[in-house]
């Protein structure tokens, strides 16, 4: 079972999107809001253990390059574990993990620029 919140500013002062992904036995519910619920549950299915529960390694050498303001939240469950991520696009680290999750973050202009 996932059922995931997904909470998005493109910027300190702008309004906030709300999306929700809710899938059963690999299908997505008729309560997802997400743009494209496919993709974004075959985005969580395929990343969401690494992203959700990273686990300790070396430290990565992350490229100090600035891809936006852009912030989004995502709490829930992810098959039966709690979920409390925080997305942002403050470093190459951070955009990579933004466009590996693009879907499930709502593929507003800040995850794959269009809207």
């Amino acid at each position: 079972m996932i059922d995931l919140t997904i909470r998005l500013r493109e910027g300190p002062d702008a309004g906030e999107y709300e999306f929700h992904l809710v899938a059963d036995g690999g299908r997505p519910s008729a309560e997802s809001t997400v743009p494209d619920p496919q993709a974004a549950l075959a985005a969580v299915e395929r990343y969401g253990e690494d992203i959700f529960f990273p686990k300790p390694g070396p430290p990565k050498l992350c490229t100090q390059q600035y891809g936006g303001p852009q912030v989004a939240v995502v709490t829930g469950t992810f098959h039966g574990r709690a979920v409390e991520a925080v997305f942002t696009r403050t470093d190459g680290c951070e955009i990579s993990r933004w466009k590996t999750m693009a879907p499930l973050l709502g593929n507003v202009r800040g995850a794959s620029g269009a809207i």
